[in-house]
């Protein structure tokens, strides 16, 4: 405990560090005031209370706010996705790829595009907002569906969605973090705390197993986590030798450093990209309604309970995982700058022999990762077939648990790197230090 004391303590007598955090608090909480604003021409009364499949995603990114109709009911999703859309291009378009390649200039034309296309995104998925309100069950919470309110309204998202990616953009740039992520976790955690007393008054009454119930679901939430932890941090280490240069009286290079490939180099956005096609069969199946055959299939896919929709997405991200990492982790770039530099790996031949080998080692590190993924990704509907309920299963797997433990991570550890700057001890003992996802490669 006083560890603890102490290292808060030094963090609030770095000036530079409190007033950071101050910023980021400040940032958050207007994120949060601007989720409660409900959009002019809505009886808030009416709205549904909770949204299922892809509307629940969205509903869960944006802390809440797409359910109760705020001006920031799209929160920052237009913004991932034209990122999305922007690194795809990257890879893909030949112009895009010189854009990448321009140092400082080229991300800001590149952050330019993205702005542009968010607020496209923005616009299309307003019209889907509308639609999602006028087609609720019960009476539309609409006032007055007119020209005026479609226009107003999609003004308020667009104007909701730039100032979300505003705030993301001042938490990056004045607070700790990364501000995108930092304001996606908030949202998800804003509802930890709801779920949690719902479901220890859920277990209270009768029949609900009681409260060594919930006390064995709180023990196997913290190994949920720890196990999502080590998937996070997991990196498979590959010595690199630089070759000795001597120039004039000094010599250069020499030294043995490490390049990490990471068990699971995707990150999120194979359970992003599953849970989406997951979508399409349900969704053409509501086409054909009265068919047996496409009845069950919309009954399977409709619902994260059965094991027929868990296979199936497991399987899609495991395959997503395979794509993904190989649009994203080119083994023959890494090789051909490790030879520019004078960099190899010992026991292998620089240039092709080197991808080779970098390419082996990622597909058998991409097996175990893309699995342990699929589990975490089912890991909600698993507990929900033991009686949890829907609100507290989803902070057992999923994107809500990898997002929030690789946020909470990579801030730690930007935290930590500011306390050893400046000669304080780190957050963890015995010179142990945590490890974010964007941690490079570390020397010897």
């Amino acid at each position: 405990m006083k560890k603890i004391i102490d290292t808060i303590k030094n963090i609030f007598a770095i000036e530079d560090l409190r007033k950071r955090i101050i910023n980021t608090f400040l940032y958050l909480l207007m994120f949060r005031i601007g989720s409660y604003i409900v959009l002019p021409g809505i009886d808030s009364s009416k709205l549904a209370d909770s949204q299922g499949g892809m509307l629940g995603l969205i509903n869960t990114f944006a802390g809440g706010a797409f359910g109760r109709a705020s001006i920031l009911a799209l929160g920052i999703m237009p913004y991932i996705s034209a990122s999305i859309v922007i690194q795809l291009l990257t890879i893909a378009v030949p112009q895009f790829q010189r854009m990448a390649k321009e140092g400082e200039e080229g991300r800001t034309k590149l952050n330019q595009y993205t702005r542009i296309f968010t607020i496209l995104i923005t616009f299309i998925q307003a019209f889907g907002f509308l639609a999602t309100l006028r087609g609720g069950q019960g009476a539309s919470p609409i006032l007055n569906d007119n020209f005026g309110f479609l226009v107003s309204t999609i003004v308020f998202l667009i104007a909701g969605t730039v100032f979300t990616m505003w705030l993301g953009e001042r938490i990056t740039d004045k607070g700790i973090g990364n501000g995108i992520s930092l304001i996606i976790m908030v949202g998800i955690l804003a509802r930890f705390p709801q779920s949690v007393w719902g479901e220890l008054n859920a277990r209270s009454t009768q029949g609900g197993g009681g409260l060594f119930v919930f006390l064995v679901e709180i023990v196997f939430l913290l190994l949920v986590i720890a196990f999502t932890i080590l998937l996070v941090q997991g990196t498979r280490k590959i010595p690199v030798q630089y070759a000795k240069r001597v120039i004039g009286n000094k010599q250069y290079g020499g030294a043995r450093q490490w390049l990490p490939l990471k068990v699971n180099q995707a990150g999120v956005m194979p359970i992003i990209f599953a849970q989406a096609i997951m979508f399409i069969p349900g969704t053409i199946a509501q086409l054909f309604r009265g068919n047996p055959f496409w009845d069950g299939v919309a009954m399977n896919f409709n619902s994260q309970n059965s094991w027929i929709y868990d296979v199936s997405l497991a399987l899609t991200i495991i395959a997503f995982t395979y794509f993904y990492t190989a649009i994203t982790i080119n083994p023959v770039q890494i090789a051909d700058e490790m030879k520019r530099n004078n960099g190899f790996v010992p026991g292998v031949k620089p240039g092709k022999s080197t991808a080779d080998f970098i390419d082996n080692v990622m597909s058998r590190i991409t097996l175990p990762g893309s699995i342990f993924l699929a589990l975490i990704a089912i890991m909600p509907g698993l507990t929900r077939s033991f009686g949890m309920s829907t609100s507290f299963a989803q902070f057992f797997g999923g994107t809500s648990l990898l997002i929030m433990v690789g946020v909470l991570l990579d801030t730690l550890q930007q935290i930590e790197s500011q306390l050893t700057m400046r000669h304080y001890d780190g957050l963890m003992k015995g010179g142990n230090r945590i490890k974010g996802r964007t941690q490079q490669v570390q020397s010897m």
